[in-house]
């Protein structure tokens, strides 16, 4: 399979998962040609055109020829410059890498990753807070993002797979949009009554069983074991960590449970002072089953040899 034909198939089964209808979505590739349409010289010649097709900031080829063959893919949760050098030894010792696939976003993909956070509006809609509200509360999160991202130097790992001819991939929402979707649909559809039975259905994930064996599996941040889930609210995608200040919404939309990877030591004030019950699935379990979703979708197109990395576990279903 062409490297080309594996990132239009990652970005076109996250939109299939994503919590914004295609509509919504078309809308959002339409007003990207808008703004492209008003732009002269130099805003116009380095834009990305990207931006057209593909409703991901944070999902790119970083490096390598569209038409490549890939039969082999090294995929991890973050492969920087370390992982790429233990591609290229592979490619030394005759067990070729054809491929590196990134799951956290590296180079342009990374420097403007918080335009995803869009998705999140829609995603709080959902669950019943107003679209304009979910817009200004996540403006003030993206631009805090952005700020945050400003300094990096994001191009490290994408020059080094430059100097060693590596192909380079990142694919971070789309994966996200699947683990979330999968998990939510679980929780509607067992609706666990107790923190306990939130935490019994992802241990018996095995992406989570063997985060446990790990140390990182799920776990209660805040609440009792024996309290009431209530409405459940799995919150994994749209980049990253939403607005500190949503939570007094999501109380009142009726929302006893957020399900999240991961949860800011602000963001754990803000919830806590709401009586909000917070679980953490674990980050990089977390990530692994968002990929493996996404990846056993594309080994259906092909089979690829997938060497895991840095953190990911592959498991088929």
């Amino acid at each position: 399979m062409k490297l080309i034909d594996i990132y239009r198939f990652v970005v076109k089964k996250g939109i299939e998962k994503d919590p914004r209808s295609k509509a919504q979505i078309k809308e959002y590739l339409a007003k990207a040609k808008k703004e492209f349409r008003k732009l002269k010289g130099v805003d116009e010649k380095c834009y990305d055109r990207e931006r057209f097709v593909n409703p991901y900031a944070d999902t790119r080829i970083l490096n390598g020829e569209p038409e490549k063959d890939v039969r082999a893919i090294m995929v991890g949760i973050d492969m920087e410059g370390p992982e790429i050098l233990v591609a290229d030894r592979f490619n030394e010792k005759g067990k070729d890498i054809d491929l590196v696939m990134a799951h956290h976003p590296e180079g342009a993909a990374y420097a403007n990753f918080y335009d995803v956070m869009h998705l999140q509006e829609n995603a709080l809609a959902k669950i019943g807070i107003p679209i304009e509200v979910g817009k200004e509360l996540l403006k003030e999160r993206m631009e805090e993002v952005e700020r945050a991202v400003a300094p990096a130097n994001h191009l490290r790992s994408v020059d080094i797979a430059k100097l060693l001819d590596i192909p380079y991939i990142c694919v971070h929402t789309p994966a996200d949009n699947h683990v979330n979707s999968f998990l939510q649909k679980i929780f509607d559809k067992k609706k666990p009554n107790t923190l306990t039975n939130v935490l019994n259905i992802l241990k018996a994930v095995p992406e989570y069983t063997d985060a446990l064996k790990k140390n990182a599996g799920p776990r209660i941040l805040i609440g009792e074991p024996k309290k009431k889930a209530g409405k459940i609210f799995v919150d994994m995608t749209g980049g990253t960590e939403g607005p500190k200040r949503i939570f007094p919404r999501l109380s009142q939309a009726g929302v006893g449970t957020i399900v999240a990877m991961h949860l800011s030591e602000e963001h754990f004030k803000h919830a806590k002072i709401e009586y909000i019950n917070v679980v953490i699935a674990g980050h990089i379990a977390s990530d692994s089953l968002g990929l493996n979703l996404l990846l056993d979708e594309l080994e259906k197109k092909e089979n690829f040899r997938i060497v895991p990395c840095s953190g990911y576990v592959r498991i088929r279903r």
